[in-house]
């Protein structure tokens, strides 16, 4: 096998914040309740470790992801920028997103993100239905999310991204539909529709069996992805990946980095980045992250060397993920596969079955097929 050939594209800066104001009993992200000191040293860590990574690499994104990024004060988040400016080659109309949370928008602090150079809103609506949002512990209802829809409006953000989350514990095809007709009518630039996953220990297990909620049958989660998505087309939006829509012009630019093997900058714990072929992760722990950082200690916990074969799985993984898949002859000239030939007999199945479609040169995956889309790919694992 080949090796891929090189390119130069403009990197990503992922930053991350692992505080909350309630832990959600679903979540599996690296995360913990707010602590202000131990916040005002994270952030100084933060600084900290983006400055002593300074080698003027181009950059066009920045993205807060957690926790509740918004739970950071506006000068704290413009220092995080400020340092990321001073670092590296920042352009000019890079992408700057927060992600936030319903409850922790206000007038004061929209103009603060504004101002300390935010401009993308990622918000974690999640249901627009107060039952539901109550099962997932979240501490926002549906009217508290759509005030904070129309904050962001009044505050001039014109690039704005909500989450909602389906298949529920107890929701109906119905239910779930409501809140996509909710998303359509708050008319976001961007959303992100993703099936609940529930992870091993997670305190809502527990709670679906002590109040006997149970997910619906796989052929109603079957319905709610697809007729969410045709709800989603008829209203204007284009879905680009498997979980995400946008209108034209604003697809994330910063997520489009993980699926087309882009190359993006970590800082923060538990933080992921891949460079030059390089994939690592930081210290999950936020307190060992500070220690370690003030103490002038490395703070990799992993990291490992991408084989060219690694790096072609990634790419058909992350590419076949996209609406549009994959461009063979791009693949054959970066990574010296041969995709059909190679994999061609193993793929056929899915393409008799219409989950998979072959169009001159592009592969991709038709709707049907993204809802068993990780099926497809062990193919190629």
């Amino acid at each position: 096998m080949g090796s891929p050939t090189s390119v130069t594209p403009l990197a990503g800066v992922y930053v991350h914040v692992p505080f909350c104001s309630a832990i959600c009993n679903y979540c599996n992200f690296n995360r913990g309740l707010l602590d202000a000191d131990l916040k005002r040293r994270y952030v100084a860590a933060l600084v900290r470790q983006i400055e002593e990574a300074s080698d003027g690499t181009g950059v066009d994104t920045i993205y807060f992801g957690g926790g509740t990024p918004s739970l950071l004060a506006a000068e704290e988040i413009e220092a995080v920028i400020g340092a990321c400016r001073r670092a590296f080659a920042v352009a000019g109309d890079a992408e700057v997103t927060l992600e936030t949370n319903p409850e922790t928008v206000e007038p004061a602090s929209l103009d603060g993100w504004r101002a300390a150079g935010i401009n993308r809103l990622s918000l974690g609506v999640q249901s627009f239905r107060d039952d539901e949002l109550r099962r997932l512990g979240r501490i926002h209802d549906g009217a508290r999310a759509r005030r904070a829809i129309d904050g962001a409006r009044a505050a001039g953000f014109d690039n704005l991204s909500l989450d909602l989350m389906m298949w529920l514990p107890g929701q109906q095809v119905a239910e779930w539909f409501e809140s996509v007709d909710g998303l359509v009518a708050a008319s976001p630039d961007h959303a992100s529709l993703y099936m609940l996953e529930l992870y091993p220990g997670a305190p809502l297990r527990d709670e679906m069996a002590r109040s006997g909620w149970s997910l619906a049958p796989d052929e109603d989660a079957a319905e709610m992805y697809v007729g969410g998505f045709e709800r989603l087309d008829r209203a204007g939006f284009e879905q680009y990946e498997i979980s995400n829509v946008a209108r034209p012009g604003h697809q994330s630019r910063h997520n489009l980095k993980y699926w087309t093997d882009g190359e993006w900058l970590a800082f923060g714990c538990g933080a992921h980045g891949t460079r030059a072929g390089t994939r690592w992760r930081n210290l999950p722990a936020t307190d060992e992250y500070v220690a370690r950082v003030e103490a002038g200690v490395p703070v990799v916990a992993e990291s490992r060397r991408l084989s060219p074969h690694d790096r072609f799985v990634e790419a058909m993984i992350t590419g076949l993920r996209l609406s549009r898949g994959i461009d063979l002859d791009e693949v054959a000239v970066r990574y010296g596969v041969d995709v059909m030939a190679t994999y061609g007999d193993e793929l056929t199945p899915a393409m008799e079955a219409g989950l998979l479609a072959l169009d001159g040169r592009g592969l991709r995956l038709s709707r049907q097929g993204m809802l068993v889309a990780n099926e497809i790919f062990r193919v190629f694992v």
